[in-house]
């Protein structure tokens, strides 16, 4: 299969980006965040999460981030929802899209979620439901595809099965994470080949972190394969609150860099993402001064 003329690059810097930041982000800062992506070029942006704040405290305010937002015609600001009552939120905020996430590993679905898989999926079918019922999007993620911090490699077969699973309760794509950056190129390829035996592959995507360098690697492995959807992260933000010593997302910047190159259109404009990068950088950097400042005075 040849290169795919157009990629869709999902941006979840707003959401798996700062989620596990210790420094508190300003509403103000995530919405201009997000607002400054969306001018760039991007179509889908990841606004948040309605999880519980105890867990998660720097998106604790994604109700007043959405609420804040001027939201431009044909970008989709998914938000993500473990349960129903994360879903009534998502709900009174009028979203559109909603985004449900589930492990290959149980190990990681008992740490992440506190149940194991089948009880995830029963726990998402009325989310989902109840969301379609409502003209509401739903994208479903899979974590730990090619490795797990507690069980080590993971089987392919566990991820097609899973995502096949997602698929059938009504999600319209499927991305594939490979949650702690531990993949490489052709485990890569021969996951999503097993996967695409019961999900068609227009209807995945890749979201892979880059621990040790290889997401980009591991994405162009999988690009002639049909994948024309991908997830990224501006400035390379992110991290996993129960995946220890796991590294951020794939930069958006380098994504973008190298798509570019080989003459894939992104629609996205590369400078302008660039300077995202750059000034997201330094507000995280000051954010988290002020955090050490205030411990050491304490």
């Amino acid at each position: 299969m040849a290169l795919p003329a157009h990629v869709r690059i999902v941006e979840v810097g707003p959401r798996d980006g700062l989620q596990n930041e210790k420094g508190a982000i300003s509403v103000a800062d995530k919405i201009t965040l997000i607002e400054e992506l969306g001018a760039a070029g991007l179509v889908s942006i990841e606004a948040g999460s309605f999880v519980s704040p105890k867990w998660v405290p720097q998106m604790a305010d994604t109700a007043e981030v959405l609420a804040g937002l001027t939201r431009r015609a044909g970008v989709s600001y998914p938000v993500l929802v473990p349960n129903e009552k994360g879903l009534d939120a998502a709900l009174a905020s009028g979203v559109t899209e909603i985004a449900v996430f589930a492990a290959a590993s149980e190990s990681f679905a008992r740490k992440n979620t506190n149940c194991s898989i089948a009880e995830s999926l029963a726990r998402f079918a009325p989310v989902t439901e109840r969301a379609l019922a409502a003209g509401v999007r739903v994208r479903g993620y899979v974590s730990c595809v090619l490795g797990c911090p507690y069980e080590g490699e993971i089987a392919p077969a566990a991820v097609r099965d899973l995502a096949a699973a997602l698929t059938d309760q009504g999600c319209y794509e499927i991305s594939l994470g490979d949650t702690i950056g531990v993949g490489t190129p052709l485990r890569a390829r021969r996951m999503v080949e097993m996967v695409a035996e019961a999900v068609p592959v227009e209807r995945l995507a890749l979201h892979f972190h880059d621990t040790y360098g290889q997401a980009l690697a591991n994405i162009l492995a999988c690009l002639d394969l049909g994948i024309s959807v991908l997830d990224s992260a501006v400035g390379g933000l992110g991290g996993c609150p129960y995946a220890k010593g796991a590294t951020g997302n794939v930069a958006t910047e380098d994504l973008i860099y190298m798509l570019h190159g080989m003459g894939i259109e992104t629609g996205v404009d590369l400078a302008a993402v660039c300077r995202i990068g750059s000034w997201i950088s330094g507000q995280l950097g000051r954010a988290n001064a002020s955090r050490a400042g205030r411990a050491s005075t304490a």
